[in-house]
């Protein structure tokens, strides 16, 4: 069973932020991010995205060992302006199961149609200057 945990203090960013470096250790295809700028743009009090953008950031959890991480990103001004009522998922991130993954797509999915949203779309950051995509 995979549980979902709503990250909503620092150590819990910390692990999310750093969830990745382990998850990808040995891989030489992935570019790791420069911490600082993972906190600033994770921060609503740092990132001016955040005065037109909700977001909500979630770790998944199996057997007690962290095993994934997602971003459900809310962008106003992207629905005002496309008049496209989506939700943007991002910072996507698991180990090699689809319990896993699916829970983490389903999460977001949950909170994009209680916020009246139609559609989930990424990976994608809070604005289209963001990094976008991920590694298969």
């Amino acid at each position: 069973m995979v549980d979902i945990v709503e990250v909503k203090n620092r150590k819990q960013l910390k692990e999310f932020i750093y969830f990745p470096f382990k998850l990808y250790e040995d891989n030489p295809y992935w570019v790791p991010p420069l911490i600082m700028d993972e906190y600033i743009t994770l921060d609503r009090r740092k990132n001016p995205a955040f005065e037109y953008c909700d977001a909500k950031y979630w770790l998944a959890y199996k057997n007690g060992e962290l095993v994934g991480r997602i971003a459900g990103i809310q962008n106003h001004a992207y629905v005002k302006k496309w008049g496209n009522k989506y939700t943007r998922f991002g910072w996507i991130d698991f180990i090699d199961d689809t319990e896993v993954s699916k829970a983490l797509l389903e999460t977001v999915e949950k909170w994009a149609a209680v916020q009246g949203m139609e559609a989930v779309h990424g990976p994608l950051g809070f604005c289209d200057l963001d990094k976008q995509g991920m590694l298969v």
